[in-house]
Parts: C-alpha cells; structure tokens; sequence
C-alpha cells in the first residue's frame, strides 16, 4: 500500500515536500518513484530511489530542484520540491517498482498511490 500526503497549494518560487507511507507487499520493492500527471496530459517520470542503495533518478529538467529521498526505518519516501513553478502543478504519484527495471518508464511500476495534488499559483 502506498499513501502519498504533503501536497497543497503553493506561490511560485515555494517549496513543498511530499511523503508516501509504504507498507506490505510494496516494501520490498526494489525501486520507488514519484510520477506526476497534469490535467489533460499523460502520466510523466519524475524521480525514483533504489531501496537497496543510494542510487536516484532524475528527469533532466527538475535536476537541481526535486530531491527524491527515502527514510527506511519509516518506510517513507519524500520528494522535497523546490523553486516551484506553475508548470510543476499536477497529481503526483508514489509508485513501487519491485524488480527495479526501467527505472524512468512507467510500465514497471506495479503498485500506484493514490496521488496528492500539487497547485502552484499566486
């Protein structure tokens, strides 16, 4: 099971962090990412973690801004937003990778949350 929570409303040039709660079956998956979906457009990439080492995974532009992290002993994921843009705002999505294949497609990713809305206006 994966619960996202943190998102919101937030000024251009704010900052936010979501956290996705993970638990049973997911927990031993091998990678963990963050997607985002925007009204009217597909499901995109955003980042992922391998559980297993400090490996991340960035699309190229949000480098610098989005920092995906994990917190094993809580069994949480976050990814701190930062210098945020109207562009950023969409539905952002924890998913579980348990194999840990093509890490920045979506296909691998067999277990979704239930998204938490992100808004950037002013």
């Amino acid at each position: 099971q994966l619960v996202e929570s943190g998102g919101g409303l937030v000024q251009p040039g704010g900052s936010l962090r979501l956290s996705c709660a993970v638990s049973g079956v997911t927990f031993g998956s091998d990678t963990m990412g963050w997607f985002r979906q925007a009204p009217g457009k597909e499901r995109k990439f955003v980042a992922a973690i391998s559980w297993s080492g400090p490996s991340t995974y960035y699309t190229d532009s949000l480098k610098g801004r989005f920092t995906i992290s994990r917190d094993n002993a809580k069994s949480t994921l976050y990814l701190q937003m930062n210098s945020l843009k109207p562009e950023d705002a969409a539905v952002y999505y924890c998913a579980a990778n348990r194999l840990g294949h093509s890490k920045t497609q979506i296909w691998p990713y067999e277990y979704w949350g239930q998204g938490t809305q992100v808004t950037v206006s002013s």
